[in-house]
């Protein structure tokens, strides 16, 4: 076993601290809260309670297009890793509902498989956007574990997202891509989604934007949601399937990020996954 290397994990939230104290709770457990840097969009947010001796700044918010903010927020953290790289070997860059998991049956925590990892600028986990299935699952226990209560995730190329750097790039809107880098997709690491984790808290989030969100979300429902809860849940061997699909294809228009051919696939989550902790 090689020497832990210095790791640390960065994200930006704003209006989201339920998500951003489960983001706490995982990669502090990780790395140490000491190693975790986060930006707020807003003078105006509150720091999680579990904070610990996470670094936390506040920047003023500015309203903006969609499109804007996505790259007022990634220049934003591509800066701070570019400075973080200065005395860390590895960061880690994603939003606040993003886990970033090493598979259990290599029996190594994250921050020891990262360390042994010969990483080439940037590595990706394969992407499971984890949603609730309508008929089978009840509303989400916000105290107890997300991976307890939900067993489905759609294989998502939207989260294959080169997460782990090291060396100073620039992110892509949303960690989606990195400038000149292609994607290296680890057989063992997982980024979990839980964007789409509760129809429940989707609604309740549509409803404070304004009542054309919660009936737009009403009438057409959540996509993520939709295909979990009508799809067939395959095996872990499309686990495998969709890492290849994603290796060697890719969209005509954009050539550095990763294609699965058109295909939604659900999967069961392997069981062995609960014992991430998130």
């Amino acid at each position: 076993m090689k020497k832990i290397k210095k790791i640390a994990a960065i994200t930006m939230a704003r209006d989201d601290e339920f998500f951003l104290s489960r983001w706490i709770a995982y990669y502090g457990k990780q790395f140490g809260t000491e190693n975790l840097y986060i930006l707020l969009d807003g003078t105006d947010q509150n720091i999680p309670e579990n904070a610990g001796q996470a670094h936390i700044k506040k920047l003023p918010h500015t309203p903006m297009s969609r499109s804007a903010g996505d790259k007022y927020r990634i220049g934003k953290l591509s800066e701070l890793a570019q400075k973080l790289l200065q005395k860390y070997d590895i960061v880690i860059g994603c939003d606040s509902d993003e886990f970033l998991i090493v598979d259990p049956k290599t029996k190594q925590n994250l921050a020891q498989y990262l360390s042994n990892k010969k990483i080439t600028t940037t590595l990706s986990g394969l992407g499971l956007d984890v949603g609730q299935h309508l008929y089978n699952e009840a509303i989400l226990d916000k105290e107890a574990s997300f991976l307890e209560q939900r067993e489905y995730a759609l294989l998502s190329t939207r989260y294959t997202k080169p997460v782990v750097i090291n060396k100073p790039v620039q992110w892509g809107s949303g960690f989606h891509s990195i400038k000149h880098h292609n994607f290296h997709i680890d057989k063992n690491l997982y980024l979990l989604h839980f964007g789409a984790i509760d129809m429940d808290m989707l609604e309740t989030k549509a409803k404070k934007r304004g009542i054309d969100w919660l009936n737009h979300l009403k009438r057409r429902g959540n996509g993520t949601i939709n295909t979990v809860t009508k799809s067939k849940p395959r095996g872990e061997k499309w686990l495998r399937t969709a890492r290849i699909l994603q290796t060697y294809f890719r969209p005509i228009y954009a050539l550095r990020k990763p294609a699965m051919l058109g295909l939604k696939t659900v999967i069961k989550i392997p069981a062995r996954f609960k014992k991430s902790g998130i």
